[in-house]
């Protein structure tokens, strides 16, 4: 069981510009009321030197400090219209909670995002107005152990993963009493994105899939009955050697050009393991062969764009991809080379033309459209894959040493998928999956055995 001890409002140490900050279609294309649930877990080696009181001082004191950088997260949003925010920069602060455990940290086996995770993860009454809801909630949990956790639940429509890695990373150092130089404050010039949103606004020049309804059940005409079905989550963790061995496998065909794919160059670990989970998963759910299925993802534009964006932009700066349309029976019998080439594709898709024919696209009330289907569901037929193998989220060291474990707070919908870095830093990997539960046993099955046949 675990009980908040204290609740605190953390405002900024120093006064900071009050006014308006601008959000992007990539910031719009977020629901207000998204928020992402993460977890940090620590076991420092000198217990005396992290009393409750000593940890909760230093995150409350370190927080302050950075929100004087980090100030849009102390406001709140503010309607401006159908579907259209801005963050109103206030200074009203954000909730820092102290709880405490009884548990010890062993208890929580390999920390898959269930529900005795998801109470280190703060509670957030979202029915309060919007307007009041801050855009950052942490509870700082002690264990009876001497270990603990830090969790987040962070507004997604005001920072990406990156953006928020970024302020951890930040927030971790000025806690060590540290201070950030110029590259590690954020880019909160917002006209990089405002300059392609404003100029004189185009047809689209590209169809959009990412943003069109996703394949069904050739049986069924909605997607009512799958996303109803219970499920369950898994955390698999593939070694560096299983990594490398499967990316052998990938990329080891009959000809070249199946080798390098159509780019020239070897399939990727996020290539090489989307294949692999797809078709896997595909597997797993049994489907007709002429079932259609694809995979949806995200790409990072911050280098994609002509002039990119700077690397400490903070906010988001990803929009969605999804793979060609393929189906099931090409999934399962063909080789991986012809899932990583899929895959390849929805992220080559994002270059600088496409994503400037996205933001074209996205009209006021497509963005309505799309932020407010409540139905948007990727599971079966599909999947959506998530990625952190390319952010440094184990270098929040608050003084004690570096987190033994990051990972999500919790993982909804049929079909979700994150493959996570783990601690070790070695090239291993963590598949966290949420699959139907009649599923899941044959997946799990296959994972580790498809690798080996």
């Amino acid at each position: 069981m675990v009980r908040i001890k204290s609740n605190h409002t953390i405002l900024p140490s120093e006064p900071t510009p009050k006014g308006r900050l601008w959000l992007s279609k990539c910031d719009q294309l977020i629901h207000p009321r998204t928020y992402t649930p993460t977890i940090y877990i620590y076991k420092p080696q000198h217990r005396n030197h992290t009393t409750s009181c000593s940890v909760i001082e230093r995150m409350r004191d370190s927080l302050s400090k950075t929100l004087v950088h980090y100030y849009p997260l102390a406001g709140r949003l503010r309607c401006i219209g159908r579907k259209q925010y801005e963050v109103d920069c206030n200074e009203m602060g954000v909730t820092l909670l102290e709880a405490e455990s009884d548990k010890i940290l062993d208890e929580y086996d390999d920390f898959a995002p269930d529900s005795s995770i998801r109470e280190l993860i703060p509670k957030i009454d979202f029915g309060e107005p919007i307007e009041k809801l801050p855009f950052l909630f942490v509870q700082v949990t002690r264990f009876s152990c001497g270990s603990f956790s830090v969790g987040f639940a962070s507004s997604h429509m005001v920072m990406d993963g990156v953006s928020a890695t970024d302020f951890v990373k930040s927030w971790a150092k000025l806690a060590r009493g540290y201070k950030l130089n110029k590259e590690e404050t954020p880019s909160l010039d917002r006209m990089a994105l405002q300059s392609q949103e404003l100029r004189m606004v185009q047809a689209p020049r590209f169809r959009h899939r990412e943003f069109e309804p996703l394949p069904l059940i050739l049986s069924q005409s909605d997607n009512t009955e799958e996303r109803n079905k219970e499920t369950s989550i898994e955390l698999l963790k593939f070694t560096k050697e299983e990594v490398e061995k499967l990316k052998i496998k990938v990329n080891q065909a009959t000809k070249v050009q199946e080798i390098v794919g159509q780019h020239g160059r070897p399939y990727s670990k996020f290539e090489a393991l989307s294949a692999h989970i797809w078709r896997c998963v595909t597997k797993a759910r049994r489907p007709d062969n002429l079932q259609p299925t694809v995979v949806w993802t995200v790409g990072d534009i911050r280098n994609r764009l002509n002039p990119p964006l700077p690397g400490n932009y903070f906010g988001n700066a990803v929009f969605p991809t999804v793979t060609p349309e393929c189906l099931s029976g090409d999934i399962i019998s063909k080789t991986l080379s012809y899932a990583a080439e899929k895959v390849r594709e929805s992220i080559e898709t994002l270059t600088d033309e496409y994503i400037r024919s996205q933001f074209d696209f996205l009209t006021s009330d497509q963005l309505h459209k799309f932020g407010s289907v409540q139905d948007h569901f990727l599971g079966n037929p599909n999947l959506t894959i998530g990625c952190w193998t390319g952010i440094p989220i184990f270098e929040a060291d608050f003084g004690w040493g570096k987190p033994i474990y990051v990972g999500l707070g919790a993982l909804d919908g049929d079909g979700s998928t994150f493959i996570i870095p783990t601690s070790a830093g070695d090239g291993s990997l963590i598949v966290a999956i949420c699959l139907q539960k009649t599923h899941m046993k044959a997946f799990k099955m296959l994972f580790y055995e498809d690798l080996e046949n």
